[in-house]
C-alpha cells in the first residue's frame, strides 16, 4: 500500500493547526536498548511484512539481525526463544508480585493491602505486564503466541472471580504452553479454575448438567463448529465434565474434582464409549479431541489467518495440519509450516488496535511504562481480557475497519510526547541515520515506519505542506511521523 497524499495533507493540517511540539519529555527506565551504530535500510515488502507477523513491530535492531541471518534463521531463532535473554525485561516485571502468585495469595494480598477489596490491582498488575511484554520482550514471536492462544481461550476477566484467577491460567496455561504441545495446552486450559469458572462448569453437577465449558470445548478450544460433533456429544461431554470444579475455601482457587456431583454411569462422545471412571471420563474426551483431524484444521486454520491473510491458501492449512497429526500436536513444528511455507502468500492484514499501538511505540523505540496506554487501548475496543464472550477478539480485518479518530489522536498525542510516562526516540533514531538533508531524513522516517520510502512527489509534497505552516525542520519531521502513523499505510501490516 502507498501512503495518501490527500490524507496526509488533512491529517499535517490538523496537526500542525494545535499545539506546539514539545521538546522534553519525562524520564522513564530504558528498556529499549542500545540503538543501531549504523541507519536501517528499506526492506523488500515481504520482509517487512513477515517481520511485522512475527513481532508486534520491527525494531531496527530485529531488522538489521533479519538482514544479518535472513528470515528462515530469524524465524527458528524466535522459535527458540528461551535462549532468548530477556534478563533485563525479567527484571522489570519482578515488581509486579501478583504475577508469581498462587490464586489465594493473589485474593488475600487484594484484601490485605487495600482499604477495602479492589479488585483491579491484580488486573491492571496482568494488563501492564502483559503490554510490557509484548513492546519490550525480544522473544517476539514467543508473546505473539501467547496474544494468540489467550484469544483462543479467551477469559473475561472482569467475571467473578476471575479477576484473580486468570492471572494463574496466564502463567501456567497460556505461557507455559504457548510454544509447546496443542494437547498440553488444551489439557491446561480444561484443568484452568479461571477457565472452569468462565463457562461455568463449576454449576455443572449431576441432574442438572451445565453445557457452557462442554460446548466452548468442542466449538471454539478443540473442533470447531463444523467439527462433526452433535447436540448430543455436547451433552454427554458435559456429563462427563460433571464435578469438575474450583475450592472455595482452603487452597481457595485450585482445581478440585467434586466426585458426589459427578453424574454416574457411561457416556459416549463422539462414538467413544465412555465407561464410568469419575475424572478421567472427561480426560479421555479431551485426549481425544486434541489430536482429532478437525482440531488440526481447525487450528491451523486460524494460525494461517493470523499470520498469512484473512483468507489463507488451503494448501497450506492442509500441509500444517498434516504436520500437526503427525507430530502430535507440536506447535513449533506447525509454525515452520505456517512461516516458512505460507508467509510468501501474506496478504495486508488490518492491524488490530494492540498491533497498531505496539508498532507505533516498537518502531520509534519509545519508552513507557505501559499505564498510559489503559485509555487508548480501551477507546479503540482491545483492552486485555476484555472481551465479555468466549470466542476471543477477532482475527479479521473487516472486523477493525472502523473510527479512525483514537488511532489519529494516539499518534499526535504520541509524537507529541503528551502521553504520561512515555517518549519516543525518533530523534535518536533519525540522528543514526541523518544525512543533514531534511529529504534524506523524511526518507529514512518513512523506510523506518513503512518499510520503504515514499514516492519523491509524495514525500516533496508533505515537507512542503508541513514547511507552509512555519514548522521547523525538526517540528516537520515529528509532524510528518505523526501523519505516517496515523495514515492508512501505517493502520496495515
Amino acid at each position: 500500500m502507498t501512503l495518501s497524499r490527500r490524507d496526509f495533507l488533512k491529517l499535517a493540517t490538523l496537526l500542525s493547526a494545535s499545539a506546539a511540539l514539545s521538546s522534553c519529555a519525562p524520564a522513564v527506565r530504558r528498556l529499549t536498548g542500545d540503538l543501531p551504530a549504523v541507519a536501517w535500510s528499506p526492506l523488500s515488502v515481504a520482509d517487512f511484512t513477515a517481520l511485522n507477523r512475527i513481532t508486534f513491530g520491527a525494531r531496527v535492531e530485529e531488522r538489521a539481525r533479519l538482514a544479518e541471518i535472513g528470515l528462515q534463521n530469524f524465524i527458528e531463532e524466535q522459535l527458540d526463544y528461551e535462549t532468548i535473554n530477556d534478563l533485563t525485561l525479567d527484571l522489570q516485571l519482578s515488581s509486579f508480585k501478583t504475577l508469581g502468585m498462587a490464586a489465594n495469595e493473589i485474593e488475600a494480598v487484594t484484601n490485605q493491602l487495600f482499604d477495602g477489596y479492589d479488585r483491579e490491582h491484580p488486573i491492571n498488575e496482568l494488563r501492564q505486564a502483559t503490554f510490557l511484554r509484548q513492546l519490550y520482550s525480544k522473544r517476539q514471536l514467543y508473546e505473539v503466541m501467547v496474544d494468540f492462544w489467550s484469544d483462543h481461550f479467551n477469559i473475561f476477566i472482569e467475571k467473578e472471580p476471575c479477576f484473580y484467577l486468570k492471572t494463574v491460567d496466564d502463567r501456567d496455561v497460556i505461557r507455559k504452553h504457548a510454544l509447546g504441545n496443542f494437547r498440553d495446552l488444551v489439557w491446561a486450559s480444561a484443568h484452568s479454575p479461571a477457565m472452569l469458572t468462565y463457562l461455568d462448569n463449576q454449576a455443572n453437577v449431576k441432574g442438572t448438567p451445565n453445557e457452557n465449558y462442554a460446548r466452548e470445548l468442542m466449538e471454539l478450544h478443540t473442533l470447531g463448529v463444523d467439527g462433526g460433533y452433535s447436540q448430543n456429544d455436547v451433552m454427554q461431554l458435559a456429563r462427563c465434565l460433571t464435578g469438575w470444579s474450583v475450592k472455595e475455601h482452603f487452597w481457595l482457587g485450585d482445581f478440585v474434582f467434586k466426585e458426589d456431583q459427578h453424574e454416574p454411569g457411561e457416556k459416549n462422545v463422539l462414538g467413544l464409549a465412555i465407561q464410568e471412571s469419575g475424572q478421567s471420563e472427561a480426560e479421555q474426551v479431551i485426549e481425544h479431541l486434541a489430536l482429532h483431524p478437525s482440531t488440526a484444521k481447525f487450528i491451523c486454520t486460524k494460525l494461517a489467518r493470523r499470520f498469512i491473510a484473512d483468507e489463507p491458501p488451503q494448501e497450506i492449512i492442509e500441509k500444517a495440519a498434516q504436520t500437526f497429526l503427525n507430530t502430535k500436536g507440536d506447535i513449533k513444528s506447525v509454525l515452520r509450516v505456517i512461516l516458512l511455507d505460507g508467509l510468501a502468500f501474506a496478504q495486508p492484514k488490518y492491524k488490530r488496535p494492540l498491533n497498531f499501538v505496539l508498532s507505533a511505540l516498537r518502531m520509534l523505540n519509545a519508552e513507557t511504562d505501559g499505564i498510559a496506554m489503559h485509555d487508548p487501548i480501551m477507546q479503540m475496543g482491545q483492552l486485555y481480557f476484555n472481551l465479555p464472550t468466549p470466542d476471543g477478539y477477532p482475527d479479521r480485518s473487516d472486523a477493525w475497519q472502523g473510527s479512525l479518530m483514537p488511532r489519529w489522536q494516539f499518534a499526535f498525542a504520541l509524537v507529541r510526547n503528551e502521553l504520561n510516562d512515555t517518549t519516543h526516540n525518533l530523534n535518536s533514531l533519525l540522528d543514526v541515520s541523518s544525512t543533514g538533508s531534511l529529504h534524506t531524513d523524511v526518507d529514512s522516517l518513512t523506510s523506518l515506519l513503512l518499510g520503504t520510502p515514499l514516492d519523491r512527489l509524495t514525500r516533496d509534497g508533505m515537507i512542503d505542506t508541513v514547511h507552509s505552516a512555519g514548522a521547523t525542520e525538526e517540528e516537520t519531521l515529528q509532524i510528518i511521523a505523526a501523519s505516517l502513523i496515523a495514515s492508512p499505510a501505517f493502520q496495515w501490516r
